[in-house]
């Protein structure tokens, strides 16, 4: 009987004799395997032990790039103090350094796909996130000044333009990722730790994961391809070299890869590349008008469900677009446009994707009966103006951007505003507002005992400084009043 050892060489001169020598290679080998405890046969062709995606990346890498983004506070020498020049000089430079004239520079590196000939890119909001000057480096090292078209704070998502873009860019195509299933091959392409383009693979993990806390729209796909810093706004690639994510956020205790990464779907991806080549400065999403809630064990039970999924009409807003379609109290959602939806965030994610013209169609259960209502696609309306508000004066809301409830903002903020009343938009870090305790999406009930309408009803109030405030809100339907000292 020929060794373990000797047997491949034999192969390999067969194989070289012709088909039927081949053939007696395979008896052999077939052989051998049930002589011995080894199940594995021997590699008879090249096709047999080559296994590479080298291909899919040839294709796919020249469409991925590297973001360098800085923001830089232009300050003239002149206003340099002296104090500054000596820890400057003696101590070295602060974080993120300083540019020419005392310059002071912030600065950020993340990854981006060409998604357009013409040199759009999409990329993560965080990576540019407060910069104001933006570079792209292609593949082969080529740099270009960019503008930002588009921040998409909901989804974490931003666009970019390539000034002066060449004509030889490589758009990379959009895949589908609703055709993907668990154990799908993916690559992920971008620039970790900025050491230069990596690809690293691996499979998918996990889809539409919810909880992440990146994005308002909290509908991932997981992947344990290795995703570092630097990956952000980089490609989640299929086996056909299509984009089928953006890498956005991954997790970790140590700041490296452990395997668990997350990917934004390219359907919200396009549709935001979508809205930047109409022109828009924001994406405008449909309004549904109507509060929903998760389907809990107890609720699929009393409803006769096998186990818990779709979301329950909670409430509807009057001449909403859920009212309009009939729409009721109880009423259990389980698809949109005959996708599945199993709890609130796949609903808010592929009711998201429709747009904000046309209509829909929900496949829901009253009672005990399937239907299907079609339901009107339109933005939520700007009921009465905004009226933005930011308090100058010594009072809890110092530091808070408030402004006038409508659809429009309960939307945008995704809060169910119970009332029209005055809303925090947002709360700057460190400030008077943030330690109070105040949070984006509080509507403010009362100051004082008197009741706030408007954002003019605050300003009024908050003109003069007090010695203590009595603040009432509302935060997600509970009512809350404390006092602070002035």
């Amino acid at each position: 009987m020929l060794s373990r050892f000797a047997l491949p060489a034999l192969v390999a001169a067969l194989l070289a004799a012709g088909p039927a020598a081949a053939q007696m290679a395979r008896t052999e080998a077939k052989e051998t395997a049930k002589e011995g405890t080894a199940s594995k046969v021997v590699p008879l062709s090249k096709a047999d032990v080559q296994l590479s995606f080298a291909p899919v990346v040839k294709r796919a890498a020249p469409s991925v790039v590297n973001v360098y983004a800085s923001h830089v506070d232009k300050r003239s020498s002149a206003r340099t103090s002296a104090m500054e020049e000596f820890m400057r000089r003696f101590f070295g430079e602060p974080e993120g350094g300083r540019g020419p004239r005392g310059d002071r520079a912030q600065k950020s590196l993340g990854s981006g796909v060409l998604v357009d000939a013409d040199g759009l890119v999409i990329t993560n909001n965080h990576v540019i996130d407060n910069m104001n000057e933006v570079r792209i480096a292609l593949a082969d090292r080529r740099e270009f000044e960019a503008a930002i078209v588009m921040r998409d704070t909901r989804t974490d998502l931003a666009v970019l333009k390539i000034k002066e873009a060449p004509k030889d860019l490589v758009p990379m195509p959009f895949g589908n990722a609703d055709a993907l299933e668990v154990g799908d091959f993916v690559m992920a392409i971008g620039n970790p730790f900025g050491v230069g383009q990596t690809v690293t693979q691996g499979i998918v993990s996990a889809l539409a994961r919810t909880q992440v806390g990146s994005a308002d729209y909290q509908y991932f796909i997981q992947t344990d391809a290795a995703i570092n810093p630097g990956n952000s706004g980089g490609a989640l690639v299929d086996l056909k070299g299509q984009l089928v994510g953006i890498n956005t956020a991954i997790y970790s205790q140590s700041g490296g890869s452990h395997g668990i990464g997350f990917a934004i779907p390219v359907g919200m991806v396009k549709a935001v590349v979508d809205a930047a080549r109409e022109g828009a400065s924001v994406v405008r999403r449909p309004w549904l008008g109507a509060r929903i809630q998760s389907v809990t064990p107890d609720i699929a039970d009393s409803m006769g469900l096998d186990h818990p999924t779709g979301v329950l009409v909670a409430s509807l807003q009057p001449k909403s677009p859920a009212d309009e379609a009939g729409l009721k109290r109880g009423d259990l959602i389980l698809t949109v446009d005959g996708q599945e939806v199993a709890d609130p965030e796949a609903f808010g994610y592929r009711f998201a994707l429709k747009g904000i013209q046309g209509q829909t169609r929900f496949g829901i259960l009253r009672g005990t009966t399937r239907q299907t209502v079609t339901v009107k696609l339109a933005p939520a309306p700007e009921t009465r103006p905004r009226d933005v508000l930011k308090v100058k004066t010594r009072s809890p809301f110092l530091g808070a951007t408030l402004v006038n409830t409508s659809p429009a903002v309960a939307e945008e903020m995704q809060v169910d505003f119970p009332s029209d009343g005055v809303a925090v938009m947002a709360v700057d870090d460190n400030s008077v507002a943030a330690r109070v305790g105040l949070q984006k999406g509080d509507l403010i009930v009362a100051v004082n005992g008197m009741p706030m309408a408007t954002t003019k009803d605050l300003d009024r109030a908050t003109r003069n400084s007090l010695n203590a405030w009595e603040v009432t809100i509302n935060r997600d339907g509970q009512v809350i009043t404390s006092v602070f000292g002035g």
